[in-house]
């Protein structure tokens, strides 16, 4: 187990353990820090992840990085993508338009970054002030009234304030306090596989998306380097759960979905065989009814994953961070916690909701569903890119005092 200590004056101070250090659980470390807790970030890699599909950061969230200190920095890595291209089934060309008429971004405020890039400017932003615990996570919670009990899967246990997972769709720390994901998860229709692979297409700086109906198959150019990411996405009834415990089987489903397609599939499959950053999963929504429990509580995808359709679980991450810690100053923890519910859930919804205003429609499962959005996209190449995101900015931050807080 890899561990940095916090200074010997923070030992006197609130204490607060956050499982999970990738998005959400470093901003909020961040925070809880400025508002007087001790904290610890536990996290069962051995250090924080390199590499990732690009991810946005959008809105209100752009805000929280700016307060942050870390904006220049992420301006720095912004990902300028200038063209995004939709091609048939025969990869004749659909419609070339801006990234930002179809995420709904702003150009010159809104964020995009390798994921590696912003978890890298979290960590540096925190490392020299909060404790990180890596190759390890946490094994049982036993909460009692004046803290929880927790004992860690490396050995050893220790009490704290509060204890907040951020550990992603998939919680492990949601799972102890609130139950099996089965109860919370809203399946959308659809997997993904996500990888790298070497970029021989000559993109540069763009995105290339082929559609048939049901299957979706992408080629992301970050930069003019020699590596692209690659992304598939199908329709599917029911989750695939069996099939995505195994690596040979997460393959074979993948495989199986794109046999016999077009354009650059095969090859984007043969690559799949050999990739070692390979990611498969279901497209899904977190739905709680609430985000804590006495002193745990949940932030980020543990708690509210809006899916990437929307381009908001970074955000969102990052938002709900700051909201928990500043709820949480100045107040008891089941106090504070229940405000950052009350302030943060009606952004969280809002976000989650685009689903239902259409956020699937770049992925139909239809001849007729595809033509249509064709003929939006055709539609949007000759339009500029609209202003309005009003579910990605509903949220004015409030400016919290950073005080000692309180049992």
């Amino acid at each position: 187990m890899t561990r940095t200590a916090p200074s010997t004056s923070a030992r006197t101070r609130r204490t607060a353990l956050i499982s999970g250090a990738g998005i959400a659980g470093p901003a909020l470390a961040f925070w809880l820090n400025r508002r007087g807790y001790a904290v610890t970030v536990v996290e069962k890699a051995g250090a924080p992840r390199a590499g990732g599909y690009p991810v946005d950061v959008r809105g209100t969230a752009v805000e929280v990085v700016r307060r942050m200190g870390i904006l220049p920095r992420l301006r720095d890595a912004h990902v300028d993508s200038r063209r995004l291209t939709f091609l048939d089934a025969d990869g004749g060309e659909v419609a070339s338009l801006s990234p930002h008429s179809v995420a709904g971004s702003a150009a010159g405020r809104d964020l995009e970054v390798r994921r590696g890039d912003l978890t890298d400017a979290l960590h540096a932003a925190v490392r020299d002030d909060v404790e990180f615990l890596f190759d390890d996570c946490v094994d049982a919670l036993d909460q009692g009234p004046h803290g929880v009990d927790v004992a860690f899967r490396g050995g050893g246990e220790r009490t704290f304030d509060v204890v907040v997972g951020a550990d992603g769709m998939h919680s492990r720390t949601r799972e102890l306090v609130f139950g099996p994901e089965e109860r919370f998860r809203r399946y959308l229709g659809y997997c993904f596989a996500v990888f790298t692979m070497p970029n021989t297409f000559g993109l540069a700086h763009e995105i290339t998306m082929w559609n048939t109906p049901g299957r979706a198959a992408a080629l992301y150019a970050v930069a003019d380097d020699d590596v692209v990411h690659a992304f598939l996405n199908f329709a599917r009834p029911e989750p695939p759960h069996a099939a995505l415990g195994h690596p040979d089987a997460q393959r074979d489903l993948v495989a199986s979905a794109f046999a016999g397609a077009g354009w650059e599939v095969p090859g984007m499959l043969a690559a799949l065989g050999g990739a070692d950053d390979l990611f498969v999963d279901v497209v899904a929504q977190i739905r709680m009814p609430r985000w804590s429990s006495g002193r745990v509580a949940v932030v980020g995808d543990a708690a509210y994953a809006p899916s990437f359709l929307t381009g908001q679980g970074t955000s969102l991450a990052l938002v709900g961070g700051y909201m928990m810690a500043g709820s949480l100053a100045g107040r008891g923890v089941v106090d504070g916690l229940a405000d950052y519910e009350r302030g943060t859930r009606a952004f969280v919804t809002a976000n989650q909701d685009q689903i239902g205003a259409g956020g699937a429609s770049l992925f139909p499962t239809t001849a007729q569903a595809l033509e249509r959005r064709n003929a939006m996209l055709r539609g949007l190449a000759t339009m500029p890119p609209a202003s309005g995101r009003p579910a990605h900015s509903a949220l004015v931050l409030p400016e919290f005092t950073a005080v000692e807080p309180v049992g």
